[in-house]
């Protein structure tokens, strides 16, 4: 079967029995099968290790697994392809504008966009903008994004609709506010099985051309170590204002035994399973069965659209964890059972985010603001305080 915008339509309205989709991808590193890719790595240095069903039917078995990628870092991988197409695909761009810091650092983006805000429409640095000199709160934009809900949805397609195809909690505006919750309709996740070893580390050794004696005392400021003094005697280690040479970077320092950091890990298998849940977008209406089947279906092409561009290609999540697709299978669950569909290319599924607009559109929702969306906001007093204080003057 192929998708089509009618046919998401039909299957996401509310007498519907269709249940969504599911893409099973297979992956491999650039290196080849079999070669070390590097898992995500979490607080205190931790591999999420696991036990998965793993295997067809008849013969599914549990083996250990890695998460190479879990579900909240899928869906900012997606929401940072739809951050690059925005422009080309017409979808409505908030950006908080940090220039006005009078010294940001060169590592620092001078803007930050809307899809990378970690709580969507719920997120703190929305909270503490402003808009025109006024806090975003006392905005009319501002004040519709804070009360939208999934039955109230109208600001968030018209400001920020990738927020209810992955959801958000409205928890930064104190317990007297609003509480607004809303599951993730799209899920993705990667995941490394029958891993060769789990705790590999990775050992190493730092080099010095000139071989300093890495333990030589120095002394100097934590906040620029450009400025050190060489001092008599070995360095005490722990010492803010004395210690050693390697601090400043210099000497040979092994990387070796508890202080290695994990190395990166072979598998048997990678696979991503993505799944989009019609169930879950039967969550989100505005109780006219005219306009929530159109809604409802965007909202699905651009799920759809930002998997292809994030996905549908070779692509990097980190540094030692590059993979290439190896073959992938997309299955519509519908009433009747699953169906194969065709997998969908980057051309096909700008085609279906179009028809899937332009049916949004004719049932009334504000899809043609999107062109005219170019809301910028800048950091308010409290905010601009941090940011001065977080990145300090530094003169390279």
């Amino acid at each position: 079967m192929t998708l089509t915008s009618e046919y998401l339509i039909a299957a996401c309205s509310d007498d519907s029995f269709e249940n969504g989709l599911t893409i099973a991808t297979r992956l491999e590193p650039l290196a080849g099968a079999g070669a070390p890719v590097k898992p995500a790595v979490y607080a205190g240095g931790l591999y999420q290790v696991e036990k998965r069903w793993w295997g067809e039917d008849d013969t599914r078995q549990i083996v250990d697994a890695i998460s190479i990628d879990n579900t909240p870092s899928q869906a900012n991988r997606l929401e940072a392809a739809l951050e690059r197409m925005a422009p080309s695909l017409g979808l409505p761009r908030i950006t908080l504008d940090l220039a006005v810091h009078p010294h940001l650092p060169p590592h620092i983006p001078p803007k930050l966009s809307a899809f990378r805000f970690p709580h969507r429409n719920a997120d703190a640095y929305l909270r503490d903008a402003q808009l025109d000199g006024i806090k975003v709160n006392k905005t009319p934009f501002g004040s519709r994004l804070f009360t939208a809900t999934a039955q109230n949805p109208a600001a968030l397609i018209e400001f920020m609709p990738h927020a209810l195809l992955f959801g958000f909690w409205q928890s930064h505006l104190g317990k007297k506010g609003p509480q607004t919750k809303l599951a993730r309709s799209w899920t993705s996740e990667i995941i490394g099985y029958e891993p060769a070893a789990v705790d590999i580390r990775r050992l190493g050794l730092k080099g010095d051309p000139l071989n300093l004696t890495a333990d030589d005392a120095v002394t100097f400021d934590d906040d620029d170590t450009r400025e050190w003094e060489f001092v008599t005697g070995k360095a005490k280690t722990g010492s803010k204002s004395r210690d050693s040479l390697a601090e400043v970077g210099h000497g040979q320092v092994p990387v070796s035994g508890s202080d290695a950091p994990l190395g990166a890990v072979s598998f048997r298998s990678i696979q991503q399973r993505s799944s989009l849940s019609i169930a879950a977008l039967r969550n989100i209406g505005t109780g006219d069965s005219d306009v929530d089947g159109p809604l409802r279906a965007l909202l699905c092409a651009i799920g759809i659209v930002g998997h292809v561009a994030a996905f549908g290609r070779g692509f990097n999540l980190r540094s030692g964890a590059d993979l290439v697709v190896s073959s992938t299978e997309w299955t519509w669950l519908g009433e009747n059972g699953r169906e194969a569909v065709e997998p969908i290319l980057m051309d096909e599924a700008r085609t279906l985010f179009a028809d899937c607009v332009a049916a949004a559109n004719a049932a009334g929702l504000p899809v043609s603001a999107w062109t005219e969306t170019d809301i910028v906001l800048t950091p308010n007093a409290s905010l601009l305080k941090a940011l001065e204080q977080t990145f300090p003057q530094y003169d390279l």
